[in-house]
């Protein structure tokens, strides 16, 4: 444990359970659905409205096995190419094997996909797959049917939610086990304030972080809470330097920041063409999938031609579908363009690459374990290893649903005691905090640095430009009449930024070669004799960041958070917040 904490006021309020789910995403819902059925006194703590994570978002579908002549073997072959050789091919056998069954139960628990005229499951196509294994529902809205239905589930087995709360720290007890965590409630209700949720099991389904960069497609809410905390706690993250930058989103001008509308993946399973001002397609003999390679030589190909062409974006082209195909199978997608002044039934749609989903996250075992006892990771917040370096497309919801499955099997088999005697550690001061003015430098900072394209300088400038943030704030903390931020849930949310951007800068800079979505122009070819391995970083209680590299591509057991490092491959790396 570091010990290590956010500033915050001591909680006010407090609740007593065997678990606490930490997200409302299809991870978190599935987990608490589990552990509630189970018996086990289950609080769900959301960061806003329970149907409003990243799950609802989600345009394209779950992926798996379920058509004819498909099989999980064909599913894993898949997801090892896209994974670019550093998938851990345990983790992917599970996810494939075990998700069929784990789709047909959440349509047991109320979730409707689209079917064929005969009744069985319609099934798309999507980047990387070499079968038509893809459910969405509702055409281009699979995120948002998914989330009302694990919602209604919640809401009907009566959970205990807390909603608009932020999640602040972990709590332990005195042997260092996990024993809940701390939270800020936004607004009026129930509980207000600061307050925690005592409990020995806490599972952290806190989404991604594309926040750090400029443009992403992920809502605002995705700020890196959960691997910020995961990190202050003592857990080892992995892989953060392999952010997936979905090729085809809105383009809105060269000045949009913030949450940009998708143009889902599957829009090119149908058929669109990527294609340049002229109206030439380049995907062509880059690849045998052409449009429908994996995303990352998608999303490098899009970006070479902007760079080829001195433009901002490329062109998505699907005229040929016709206005009744785009209102029955893409009605969301059409609606976001048109309401941009786009009309992709007559006109092709502007896309350019955008932030999108972190490969990388709390390093977890096949049962979701982190090397914090008693905490569990699951969801985009997670590391299993079965992205590797570049997610599949539509895996990621499958992932959600089959390892929030194993993590409540797990807490089930071992009936955690409750931990009402749970107490915050000693602890040295709290982190300073950072004013909420600083999330726009940090994004633009990681944009320019450490975006689609990366080199040794950039990510060098991005890594100054971030430890001068860090510095600043020591500074102020320390001087004679401080001018820290006040705590609040924006200052909290830029600091978990800034340090899930320092972690993943350090990472990229250490990973010299190219690989899936880590794309290094300064080092352009994959170099599998000595990259085909993960990095795993934690945080010291001394707050220096340690870097590791594994043996292999393959994760292995999750280790206690103070067993040795590697000493042939440790790196550590000091951090300015001790000026």
């Amino acid at each position: 444990m570091t010990g290590i904490r956010l500033t915050a006021p001591a909680p006010g309020w407090s609740i007593d359970a065997d678990v606490v789910v930490v997200g409302s995403g299809v991870a978190g819902l599935t987990t608490a659905l589990r552990c509630a059925a189970a018996g086990l006194a289950t609080v769900v703590v959301t960061k806003a409205r329970l149907d409003d994570g990243s799950t609802r978002w989600a345009q394209g579908g779950v992926a798996a096995a379920l058509g004819e002549g498909d099989t999980p073997e064909q599913h894993l072959d898949d997801t090892l190419v896209a994974g670019a050789g550093l998938c851990d091919e345990a983790a992917v056998r599970t996810l494939v094997t075990e998700g069929p069954d784990a789709v047909r139960r959440l349509i047991g628990t109320g979730a409707q996909f689209d079917t064929a005229d005969d009744g069985t499951i319609a099934l798309g196509r999507e980047g990387g797959h070499h079968r038509r294994r893809i459910a969405h529902a509702g055409g281009d809205a699979t995120g948002a049917e998914i989330s009302r239905a694990l919602v209604e589930a919640v809401r009907e087995a009566a959970l205990h939610t807390v909603e608009n709360a932020l999640v602040l720290d972990l709590l332990t007890d005195a042997e260092g086990r996990t024993a809940g965590v701390t939270l800020h409630v936004m607004g009026e209700g129930q509980h207000d304030g600061v307050g925690a949720v005592n409990a020995p099991a806490v599972i952290l389904a806190t989404g991604g972080m594309g926040q750090v960069f400029s443009a992403t497609t992920n809502p605002p809410v995705a700020t890196g809470d959960g691997v910020a905390l995961a990190l202050r706690a003592g857990a080892e993250v992995s892989d953060l330097e392999f952010v997936q930058f979905h090729p085809t989103v809105l383009f809105l001008g060269a000045g949009a920041e913030g949450q940009q509308p998708l143009v889902s993946e599957a829009v090119r399973g149908e058929g669109a063409h990527l294609v340049d001002a002229h109206g030439t397609r380049f995907m062509l003999g880059q690849h045998e999938l052409a449009e429908l390679a994996p995303r990352d030589i998608v999303a490098k190909a899009i970006t070479r031609q902007m760079q080829l062409h001195g433009t901002e974006h490329m062109y998505l082209d699907a005229r040929h579908f016709g206005a009744e195909m785009w209102e029955q199978h893409f009605p969301t997608i059409l609606a976001a363009c048109r309401a941009h002044g786009i009309d992709p039934v007559t006109e092709p749609i502007p896309i350019a690459p955008a932030a999108h989903h972190a490969s990388g996250g709390i390093r977890t075992d096949l049962r979701g374990r982190t090397t914090v006892p008693g905490l569990y990771a699951c969801g985009e917040v997670a590391c299993t290893g079965v992205h590797g370096a570049n997610r599949l497309a539509s895996n990621s919801l499958l992932e959600g649903l089959v390892f929030a499955e194993r993590i409540a099997a797990d807490i089930v088999a071992h009936r955690p005691r409750s931990s009402a005697a749970a107490a915050v550690a000693d602890h040295p001061a709290p982190s300073p905090l950072l004013p909420p003015e600083a999330r726009s430098t940090i994004q633009r900072i990681m944009t320019r640095g450490a975006g689609v394209v990366r080199s040794a300088d950039s990510l060098a400038r991005a890594a100054e430009e971030l430890e001068d943030l860090h510095r600043s704030a020591f500074l102020k903390a320390g001087a004679a009449e401080p001018k820290d931020a006040v705590p609040g849930v924006e200052a909290w949310e830029v600091t978990n930024l800034l340090l899930v951007s320092r972690v993943l800068v350090a990472a990229a800079r250490r990973r010299e070669e190219t690989r899936g979505c880590h794309w290094r122009e300064d080092r352009p070819e994959r170099d599998d004799e000595n990259w085909r391995h993960h990095l795993v970083v934690r945080l010291t209680p001394d707050r220096q960041l340690v870097l590791r590299r594994t043996d292999t591509e393959a994760f292995g057991p999750v280790q206690p958070s103070g067993a040795p490092d590697c000493a042939a491959t440790g790196t550590t790396h000091p951090t300015p917040e001790e000026p």
